[in-house]
Parts: structure tokens; C-alpha cells; sequence
């Protein structure tokens, strides 16, 4: 009797065993959600809060081409805000509003370090980001006057993505995970600005390193096309 329910005992641990040890190494495709961003977004103009976070959702997926513990991935990410608002030069100086739009593509790798339920990965992105806002300035020192200028300002580069995550197998098909990026993004930016009416117009153009932080991006990965 003791021997029949250990050997029951340990069948049943070498199925669940089985079963937890299955993961998207299992399969040949994911396709991963993002439900979730804490992202900075590139400067605009001559913005004072640049160390702002800025909260998404839904704003990219992942494919991905599973190979044992590497996973080589495509990813795109989108975000659009039309009421956005900021100091502009100083905090006194100026009020820019409008709406910003940011997009980017990458292509890359993702490393597990195991096998198991949970599995720890490095990854690394580079691709294609642009960055555009189109608004108006306003003074807002009352003694320089209320007159509004238009505002386009667009970064256009590449952008390197190393990143450190973390993934937790729910059933063989379907993970959640979480993940911290940072952005190195060399861009060619354009700032144009208009007076009222036409009467000056002003275009400057420069080229920028930026270092952006993303301290949490999380979602869920779908696993399909089993290996076995």
C-alpha cells in the first residue's frame, strides 16, 4: 500500500514537473502585448521636465522566433497624445501645448537564463524612432505679451535598446512578463517656429544623443506552433 501511493506520489510530481518545465523555448513563435509602459519620452524643444514619466498603454507588440534559450525578436511600439503639456526654456518663460506622437522599430535577441517557470532574460534592440510634436508656445510672463508662436518639432535616428526582464510561465501557452530598458537614441532633430501671421519664421536643426530610462514595460506573450 505505502509503495503503491509513493509511486503514485512521484508519477504525479513527474507530470507536474513536466508540465511547469514547458516553456516558449517549447515552441517556435510568441507574439507578446505590451499592457503597460513607464517610459521618459525624447526632450522637446527646450522642455524643463525632461525626467518625467510618461504612462502607456497597450502601445506595442513583439514577435518572436524561438531557438532553445534565444529568441530573436521584431518589436513596435506606438504612443500618440494630443493634450500634451510642458515648460518650455524655464518654468516662468514659456507654457507649450499640442499633441506628440512617438513611434519606433527594432529588431534583436532575448537570452533566458533558464529553463524554469520563471526565467530571467537579457535582451537587446536597435532600430528606428521618431518623435514629432506640433503646438503652440505661449509667454507667460504677462510683461513679454500674449502673443502665441507655432511649433513643429520632430527627431528622427537610430535607438539601442539593452534590457533586463523577467518571464513567468502561466500554463505552456501563455506567459506574463515584465521588463526595464534603457533607450540610447541618436536622432536628427528639427525645430521649427513661427511668429503669428507669418512674420518670422525660425528653423534650427541639431544632432543629439539621449539617454532614456524605461523602468517597467509588462504585458503578456502567447506561445504557438509546439516543437514537439
Amino acid at each position: 500500500m505505502k509503495k503503491g501511493l509513493i509511486s503514485i506520489f512521484i508519477l504525479c510530481t513527474c507530470i507536474t514537473f513536466n508540465i511547469l518545465a514547458q516553456t516558449s523555448a517549447d515552441y517556435n513563435y510568441s507574439i507578446a502585448a505590451r499592457g503597460f509602459s513607464l517610459m521618459q519620452l525624447p526632450k522637446i524643444l527646450n522642455q524643463t521636465n525632461t525626467q518625467d514619466y510618461t504612462k502607456m498603454y497597450g502601445n506595442g507588440v513583439i514577435l518572436k522566433f524561438n531557438d532553445n534559450q534565444i529568441s530573436y525578436r521584431i518589436s513596435g511600439n506606438y504612443f500618440r497624445n494630443n493634450d500634451v503639456r510642458f515648460q518650455n526654456t524655464c518654468e516662468t518663460c514659456e507654457m507649450a501645448s499640442g499633441k506628440v506622437t512617438d513611434y519606433s522599430f527594432k529588431i534583436g535577441f532575448e537570452k533566458n537564463f533558464n529553463y524554469s517557470r520563471v526565467q530571467p532574460y537579457f535582451a537587446f534592440d536597435i532600430g528606428y524612432r521618431s518623435n514629432k510634436f506640433t503646438g503652440v508656445i505661449a509667454p507667460q510672463n504677462a510683461l513679454v505679451g500674449s502673443t502665441n508662436q507655432s511649433a513643429d518639432a520632430s527627431k528622427n535616428g537610430l535607438v539601442m535598446s539593452p534590457t533586463l526582464g523577467f518571464k513567468i510561465n502561466i500554463i505552456p501557452n501563455l506567459s506574463i512578463f515584465a521588463e526595464s530598458s534603457l533607450d540610447f537614441n541618436y536622432s536628427y532633430e528639427k525645430q521649427d517656429i513661427t511668429q503669428p501671421n507669418l512674420t518670422a519664421r525660425t528653423v534650427n536643426t541639431y544632432n543629439k544623443w539621449e539617454f532614456l530610462l524605461n523602468p517597467v514595460s509588462a504585458g503578456i506573450q502567447f506561445n504557438f506552433n509546439s516543437k514537439n
